[in-house]
């Protein structure tokens, strides 16, 4: 509203008679400039890198499908199906708050194993996703809920990812996840 009633000022004064005279206004125009400058300067400083990227609707729904994908396969027992959806490379990253981070796609594969060992023991897995957001045109974050219908119990938690695209594909590259039971 400031830089509007400046510019007012500005028109205002070209349009006076000698009243005002040049000096006045180049330094009104001064004002207004710096001003204009010393604005965007704070709207963009303010502004977080990731504000800064494109929001690609398509690669944000490639990201769920993927997401998706790997619910089904867990719903059916097939965790080598599930583990589809993380970075196959000793770089990957698994954690909670129940276990030692493991490192590396087999490591995870075999943390899944050792904890999930029956169809039953995995139950039926669901999950909200509260927000998605890219990161670069191959990296994205990711965070949300998850719950496990079992018969005997009903485990439930929170997940932040990392993800990113190898070839076209989005993969976890970094798992963070937490029990709230």
């Amino acid at each position: 509203m400031k830089n509007i009633f400046i510019l007012f000022i500005i028109i205002l004064s070209s349009c006076m008679n000698s009243s005002y005279n040049k000096e006045t206004t180049n330094e009104i125009t001064e004002e207004y400039t710096s001003s204009i400058e010393e604005s965007l300067e704070c709207k963009f400083e303010n502004l977080s890198p990731i504000e800064l990227i494109k929001q690609d609707s398509n690669e944000i729904e490639s990201i769920k499908k993927m997401l998706y994908t790997q619910q089904e396969c867990w719903n059916n027992g097939d965790i080598y199906g599930f583990m589809e959806g993380y970075w196959n490379s000793e770089e990957l990253i698994f954690t909670s708050a129940e276990h030692m981070p493991a490192y590396g796609w087999q490591n995870t594969l075999e943390r899944y194993k050792n904890s999930y060992p029956t169809k039953e023991s995995m139950g039926e897995f669901k999950f909200d996703i509260y927000n998605v957001k890219l990161t670069s045109k191959r990296t994205a974050i990711l965070n949300g809920k998850w719950e496990l219908t079992r018969i005997n119990d009903n485990p439930k938690g929170e997940f932040w990812l990392d993800i990113e695209k190898f070839d076209n594909n989005w993969l976890i590259v970094k798992d963070s996840t937490t029990s709230l039971n």
